[in-house]
This record gives C-alpha cells, structure tokens and sequence, in this order.
C-alpha cells in the first residue's frame, strides 16, 4: 500500500506538471519554444539603380556582407579565432577578444549570468572576396592539438567553432562608380540600423539629390523568412515556415546625359581656377522639352565619400536665390513686345547713363542716348529697360514676371527647391517699377531664370523642368514613363521671334557678350551683372555674373545656363561666363551632332523685321 501511494503521488505530480506545462503556461513557453527553435530572417530589397538617359550607371548597390560572431560558440578558443581573423578583417587582436568575449552580469533577480551573448556584429560592408577569405581561414583553423584523441564532444565542439561562430548577414553598399559626376543631382545614400529579431541590420535611405526624392521608388519592399532552427540557430531549410520574397527597388531613368554632364563640370573646374568665384553653376536643357541634360555646381562632393560639409551639398542651382541682374531684361521687353506697349525698331533715349526716377538715379554702364528697343537688349541698358518697364506699368510687369513663373518653384522633382522672391505690386516702392526690369528687387533661382529664357527659344511656351524619364524594374521593363509637360505660353510665337533676333546681337561685336559667339552656330543670349547685396545694402566689388543662351537661335536645341557667384578676374556676365558658355555649346553641339545653321542666319531677317514694325503684339 505503502508503494501504491508512492507510485499515486509520483503519478499525480506528474500529471499536474503537464497540465501546468501544456496548459496553464502553454502561452508563455510556446513563445519561448519559438524564440529558441525558430528564426526570422530579414529580406533586404535591392535598392535601384539610377542611369543616365543613355542607360550608363550614375549609382548602383553591390553585395556586402554584415560579419558576425556567436561568442557562445567560441568556447575557450577566443584567442586563437581572434589571432587568425585580425588580418583579414584588419582589425587588433585586442579588439576581436574583447567583442569574443561574453561579459558576467546580473539579471534582474540578482543572479550572476553570462549576457548569453549569440550576435555580435564585427564588421559591415565586407566585400564578398573578403569572405570567402574568412570562411576559408575558420575551415583551416587548426587549435594545436591531436583532435582524434579528443571526446565527441569536444571534437564537435571545434567543429562549431569552425562553421557556426562566424556567420554573415547579406547586405549592399551604395556606389557611385563616377566620382563626383552630377553629385548635387545624385545626392547620396547612407544607412540606418533597424532593429529585426534582435539583430541589427542596415537600410539605406536617401539623404539628398534624387536618392532622398525618389528614396520611396528606390527603396523597394524587403521581405522576410520564417523557418527552424538547430542548437547553432542555423537555418534548416526543409523546414521553413514561411517566406516573402523582397521586391526589389526601381530603376530611377534621368534625363542626364553623362557625356554632356561631364562636359559642363569640365567647363566649369576651368572657369573655376581661372576667375576663382566663390561658387559656380551650370545646367544644359532642351527648350523644346525642358529636359534637364545636365546640372552642375561647384564646389562639389563624392557622394561614395560625402563628409560633413553641408555647403557642398547644396544644388545652387535650385536652392539659392540672387538677384538676376540684367538677364531680367528679357521678361520686361518680351512682356512690352507681347502686349503692344513697344515696337522692336522703337526708339528708347536713354539719358546718357543716368536717370533720375523717384529720388533715386539709375546708371548705365555707358552713356547711351538713343536706342531701339532691340538695342536696349544688345546693349543691356538698365535706363532702357526701366523706361519700357515704366510705359507697361507696375501690374503687367508684375503680371509677366508671375506668367515666367517667377516666384513659384519650377516642380524639379529635387528637394530643396525654393520658390525666389516677387513681392506683389502692394509691397513695391516707388522705384521697384523701375528697378525690377533691371533684376533688382526681385530674387531667383538659376533654374527659374533659365526656363524663362527657354520659353523664349520654345516659340514662347513655359516648360516643366524634366528630370527624370522613366521608371523600370530590374529586368529593364517600363514601370512609368515621364513626358515633356508645358506650363503655359508666356508670350507668343511672334513675340518670341522678335526676341529671338534680338538676343542674336548681344553675341555680336556690338553686344555684352562677343566671347559668347560661336563659330559654326548662329547663338542668341542674355548677359547679367547684379551687384551683391548684403544686410539690406549693395556691396562694392561683390557681383554675380551670368550669361543665359541658346544655339541654333532659329531652331533652338539647348539651352545653357552659367552663372558665377563673385567672380575675381573680371566681372561682367559676358566677359566671365559668355566664354564658359562657348566652350559648353561647341563640345555639346559637336557630341548631339547638331547641324550648322550659320548660312540659315539671314533666311528669317526680312519677316523678323516686319512684325518689328507692327504696331503692337496681343498677349495669348
């Protein structure tokens, strides 16, 4: 009896165990289970390539790997894994030993355990070669001893050394296989950790340029994978529970095209180490299209080696303002053409280099008396220009600018873009009307000033800046193609021919900008000197310096823009930067095979004339 109560009360402990075991706590150590027999593996989506429109690589992702130690697996056998591995990973024995080895801690009860250390992230972006290497230094680990003498155990022991204390995350690194090419567009990638099962692991976002606009495109949707596994928490592949495969990011198409890109960044490290400015832009676009061909700012960044200077990061193009100078012109004039208010052929006195308007006296660079209205353009008088902008009056001025889209960002699919400053004609003083024709008063972006002067090579109408041209997947299929889109028509097709043959003399002996002709092409532009204002006042000897034209002027393919921001070899817009524009044009125009239209330049004169003398131009 004695024995049967024995064998009673045995059996009944054993029953509550399991009913303890499989019922009331059946919750709490099922997730334990799970957590000791079951992974979650983090699928990383590759992250897209950026191409230029020709399909050359601009920025791509190559395979890396996370390097990682189990120290739980190290046994006593840290010191020597740590000697074998210092010169593969290039890292101190010392460092190794002290991430190989598991520290002595409390737990909350008060106990002394080990921190049961089963992750520990040694290195990040490890080459593929440096891996194989790695695996191939721990399979040939030798410990000094005769293993056959050794217990099963131990021997199974050094074999977990061997295969299972080091292991590999699978990860990509951001490369810009050209340098510094078209940095300020590009932007650059860096990394941020996640925390995922416990593990740290790394995801690229963009930081700016494109990789940060378009960072959702990029990005792709990482997937994961559930499955078992053994006591060295390797995966066993019959018995996975579940996988989403990650879908990878989208190829991001530009509208750059690296060969001109290039060419405009060469023209402009010229530039740079002849007139040291404190910073120079350049930017190439179809006027037909709006097509951004390249885009350039100096000083310039590696985005694979980006630093901390955030001056260098900056796109000047669309995120600085300045004031335009005298390339406004070209708003004050075309919106005097297009409404009536002057003729091309009429005449402009123009003071003798100053005129007195409400208490301020305006200045010319010469002392001009009459001119045309197409001389005001040659000539760039800043007295002309105020008197046409006066005869219009303060809302269609105000009007035409808006009309530009001055005031208003471009939509360039970048961040950082700022919208410029045209204060409402409530908030000008008495001399704005007469400032502001001559780009006082008024602030911009190169960009703005640069689609402006396109619409007039575009038979008048306005275009969205086009960056980027399509979207594809990762076998080349179009996921989304972009298109040219127009804006409005700012003035019309005959004011814009009228405009066009008279930014045909500003590169003409007679104009600002003779350094800006070119020998096979007829061109046709506009010069800018503004004086720098600082703290409310105009700096002497500060000027941004710029020269915006086109080629062929007739039937324009490209559009350039170069601006110089305190030029020290001269100043003026065509002396520094109408030659900067020659050397872009002739290399883009001998690339893009553009036929000569030198003996086309008269074909057009006798019409041209002719709508000069009309008596005015009704706005579309």
């Amino acid at each position: 009896m004695l024995l049967l109560g024995l064998l009673g009360a045995a059996f009944a402990g054993l029953g509550y165990r399991l009913v303890d075991l499989q019922v009331l706590r059946h919750g709490e150590l099922s997730v334990k289970a799970e957590q000791n027999t079951q992974r979650e593996y983090w699928l990383a989506a590759r992250r897209g390539d950026i191409l230029d429109i020709n399909g050359n690589l601009l920025a791509g992702s190559v395979p890396v790997k996370t390097v990682c130690v189990n120290p739980s697996l190290l046994a006593d056998k840290q010191a020597v894994v740590a000697h074998a591995l210092a010169p593969v990973l290039q890292m101190s024995e010392a460092e190794l030993l002290q991430r190989f080895t598991p520290r002595i801690v409390k737990n909350s009860k008060g106990q002394t355990v080990t921190n049961g250390l089963t992750y520990v992230r040694l290195q990040k972006e490890v080459s593929e070669d440096t891996w194989l290497k790695i695996q191939g230094v721990m399979s040939n680990l030798t410990f000094g001893i005769d293993e056959k003498k050794l217990s099963r155990t131990n021997q199974l022991t050094l074999r977990a050394v061997r295969l299972s204390a080091i292991s590999a995350e699978s990860d990509q690194l951001r490369v810009y296989p050209n340098g510094s090419l078209a940095a300020q567009v590009l932007g650059y990638a860096g990394t941020q950790e996640k925390t995922m099962n416990g593990r740290q692991v790394n995801q690229i976002y963009g930081r700016e340029g494109i990789e940060l606009s378009l960072n959702s495109k990029l990005t792709g949707v990482p997937g994961w994978r559930l499955t078992e596994t053994d006591h060295a928490r390797h995966e066993i592949t019959d018995m996975r529970n579940e996988e989403v495969k990650p879908y990878d990011g989208d190829n991001v198409v530009l509208t750059i095209d690296s060969a001109i890109q290039h060419i405009v960044e060469n023209a402009l490290v010229d530039a740079m180490q002849k007139h040291s400015p404190k910073s120079i832009t350049g930017i190439v676009m179809r006027p037909r299209t709006g097509e951004i061909l390249a885009m350039a700012s100096l000083p310039t960044y590696n985005p694979s080696h980006p630093g901390t200077n955030m001056v260098e990061f900056r796109n000047r193009a669309i995120t600085d303002v300045v004031e335009p100078g005298s390339t406004f012109k070209i708003v004050v004039v075309s919106g005097a053409l297009n409404n009536g208010t002057v003729r091309l052929n009429q005449s402009i006195y123009c003071e003798r280099g100053h005129f007195a308007f409400a208490g301020r006296v305006l200045h010319d660079h010469e002392p001009y008396g009459e001119l045309t209205v197409e001389g005001v353009i040659t000539h760039s008088s800043n007295i002309g220009a105020a008197k046409i902008g006066i005869m219009m009056g303060s809302d269609s001025l105000y009007g035409y600018a808006k009309t530009y889209g001055f005031g208003q960002p471009t939509g360039i699919p970048l961040p950082g873009e700022v919208r410029g400053f045209l204060y409402p004609v409530k908030d000008w003083s008495k001399v704005s009307i007469a400032q502001i024709p001559m780009g006082h008063g008024v602030a911009v972006t190169r960009l703005q000033m640069l689609m402006a002067m396109g619409a007039l090579a575009n038979h008048g109408w306005l275009m969205r800046p086009m960056l980027v041209n399509r979207l594809e997947d990762r076998n080349g299929a179009v996921i989304q193609q972009y298109t040219p889109q127009k804006v409005r028509q700012v003035v019309s097709d005959d004011t814009a021919k009228l405009m066009v043959h008279a930014l045909k003399t500003v590169v003409t002996k007679e104009g600002t900008a003779p350094g800006a002709a070119m020998e096979n092409y007829v061109a046709a532009g506009k010069t800018g000197t503004a004086q720098k204002a600082e703290n409310g006042a105009y700096v002497s000897g500060k000027f941004v310096s710029s020269f915006i034209g086109f080629f062929p002027a007739d039937k324009p393919e490209i559009c350039i823009s170069v601006v110089m921001d305190e030029p020290k070899e001269g100043y003026y817009g065509g002396q520094v930067c109408g030659p900067v524009f020659k050397a872009i044009a002739d290399r883009c125009a001998s690339y893009l095979n553009v036929p000569s239209d030198k003996n086309l330049q008269l074909t057009n004169a006798p019409a041209i004339m002719a709508a000069a003398g009309m008596a005015g131009l009704h706005r579309p």
